[in-house]
Parts: structure tokens; C-alpha cells; sequence
């Protein structure tokens, strides 16, 4: 069984992740619904989570749509930073897709936050 997986970091397209990705189909770039904040975790990936309903700052952050096969998903899953998790989020079109997420808890106040970028692509073009 397939499900649909949104990445935002390492695991997009010509990142240092996206081997893990196997031969899962691209279905194309997206942005998530205004409601997240992203935050650069030691420059190695980024950290996404959702703001809580009503709650101000967010942004719509872009990323990869994927097709994933579940055989496909424990080498994804395996690769995978520290403290990064498989949660439900919401594209800029509303529908409901898995995608990577990280505990706010962890990020916050913790890690530089990053979502004025609009993604992890925007933010390492910044760096020059």
C-alpha cells in the first residue's frame, strides 16, 4: 500500500537524504497550509511543526509531494535524523498527507527558526 508523504528537508530531490526516497514517484512541489514554522537544527536538517489553531507566525513552507510504497518507508524512516517523526499535515489546498515533522518542544527557543525562508532550499540559497 502507497500513502503520500510531504518532505521539506534532506530527503528532497538532490539533498543528501533523498536516496532513502527509493523509487518513489515525485507527484511535485507543494506548499503546506500558512499554519508552520520551521527552524534550521544544527544546519543539518530542518525542524517543522504545526502552530497551534489561532495562533499567529506561521507560513506555508514548500517541499516535495511523494508517492511512498510502505516496503519503502522503514529505509526512509531508519535514515532519518534524531527526534524527526511521520505526522499528518495540511497543504496550501487543505488536503490532510503524511509529512516530516519535529517536536515543537525541541525546536523552539532551542535552534534558529527559519520559516521566513518559506523552506530549507530558500534558506541554504541565503547562505550563499
Amino acid at each position: 500500500m502507497a500513502f503520500e508523504l510531504f518532505v521539506n528537508g534532506t530527503l528532497m530531490r538532490g539533498l543528501k537524504l533523498n536516496p532513502n526516497m527509493k523509487d518513489s514517484k515525485l507527484l511535485g512541489e507543494f506548499r503546506t497550509a500558512p499554519y508552520y514554522r520551521v527552524h534550521t537544527i544544527n544546519d543539518v536538517h530542518p525542524g517543522m511543526y504545526r502552530l497551534n489553531d489561532g495562533e499567529e507566525g506561521g507560513a506555508s513552507i514548500w517541499g516535495e509531494l511523494y508517492l511512498v510504497e510502505d516496503s519503502v518507508w522503514q529505509a526512509i524512516e531508519d535514515g532519518e535524523p534524531p527526534n524527526l517523526y511521520r505526522g499528518m499535515i495540511e497543504l496550501e489546498d487543505s488536503r490532510q498527507v503524511y509529512g516530516i515533522l519535529y517536536p515543537r518542544e525541541l525546536a523552539e527557543g532551542h535552534y534558529p527558526e527559519i520559516t521566513e525562508f518559506g523552506g530549507w532550499r530558500a534558506y541554504w540559497a541565503s547562505k550563499g
